[in-house]
């Protein structure tokens, strides 16, 4: 395992990008970063924002991928771009042998995931996907308390805002908490119910869905753009606990039934409420974002396989495509015009 800097960039500077760039800039100085980086490029059709944010981060702007290969050597890259072009963006990078984290959601459609994953296989990349929530402290905090988990109900509320209108609110914000669940409860899908409206936009700016998967676990989702408050909430229950996770706190609690206390009354008996014991696990505090590149470089420097695989990443997809399916469905049932959104 080589010890050289890994040379990274940035393709796609607009809000989120940039903060890719922020955190590769703040590696760059942080010791316990094996083996170090450099910033050496942030690539956006606008140059104007591009120079803008080398400037403030200490590194070079260019216009295409194909100049920035042109001008330096990259070994790795973080893609931000819509996600109508991650497939053309991750494709030229694979192509000229980087690594790459791709942004949230996957691909457009599952087509071009797959694409993606031969193309993966071809050039062998490393290629992480980027679910931010599976590096959330809390998450993370809760994965050594899982058991079987049986019933889910997630909100993820947010204020309007004007991005990421190019996708609805199913691939904006609800996605994140599909891959989540996807991953805690390791069981195929086996029906999806729900509805869905736009409100301020024309496409879905709120949806409920309702998960049912083969191992009888039950997972209500709650998703809106266009809400009067930010809610990031989890909640399940599993055999003898119930478990609530915070994604913007960044903490857990949980109410466990102690088992030894618990056993069932004698016929006729007075029923005895059983030990309920409260508990917060320690969650070790980083951002999420920093937790997630750090990962993503890990991978990179020992070529191993990344938290979140392409293979997830199509998973989470698939199921968020299935939900508008089912929206679209229901639109249909309820002669509501939705089929028009673009």
């Amino acid at each position: 395992m080589s010890l050289d800097p890994i040379r990274v960039a940035v393709v796609g500077v607009g809000s989120f990008g940039k903060n890719h760039a922020r955190v590769y800039h703040a590696l760059q100085s942080d010791h316990d970063q094996s083996p170090p980086i450099e910033l050496v490029a942030v690539i956006d059709q606008n140059l104007e924002l591009a120079r803008a944010v080398a400037a403030e981060f200490n590194t070079h702007a260019f216009p295409t991928i194909k100049d920035a290969l042109a001008a330096t050597r990259i070994n790795a890259a973080s893609v931000a771009v819509p996600t109508v072009a991650h497939l053309s963006a991750a494709s030229a990078l694979m192509e000229a042998g980087v690594d790459v984290l791709v942004e949230k959601p996957l691909a457009a459609a599952i087509h071009e995931a797959d694409e993606l994953i031969r193309l993966a296989r071809r050039t062998n990349r490393i290629v992480q996907v980027g679910h931010l929530e599976r590096f959330n402290p809390a998450v993370r905090a809760t994965l050594p308390h899982i058991t079987r988990p049986m019933f889910f109900e997630v909100h993820r509320l947010s204020p309007f805002t004007p991005r990421s209108l190019d996708v609805d609110v199913v691939l904006d914000l609800m996605i994140h908490d599909l891959d989540v669940v996807l991953s805690l409860v390791n069981s195929p899908v086996k029906e999806v119910r729900a509805v869905g409206l736009p409100v301020l936009t024309n496409k879905v700016d709120i949806a409920n869905v309702r998960m049912e998967f083969d191992s009888g676990c039950v997972a209500n989702f709650t998703a809106s753009r266009v809400s009067t408050e930010r809610v990031r909430k989890l909640r399940f229950f599993q055999p003898h606990q119930y478990v609530s996770l915070d994604y913007s706190r960044r903490d857990v609690f949980m109410l466990t039934v102690n088992q030894t206390a618990e056993a069932a009354p004698q016929p006729g008996s007075a029923f005895t409420m059983p030990d309920i014991v409260p508990s917060k696990p320690e969650v070790v505090q980083e951002e999420p974002l920093q937790s997630e590149l750090r990962s993503f470089l890990d991978s990179v420097r020992t070529r191993s396989k990344p938290v979140v695989t392409l293979e997830d990443g199509r998973r989470a997809l698939s199921a968020a495509l299935d939900i508008l399916g089912a929206i679209e469905k229901h639109s249909r049932h309820a002669k509501l015009d939705l089929l028009s959104k673009a």
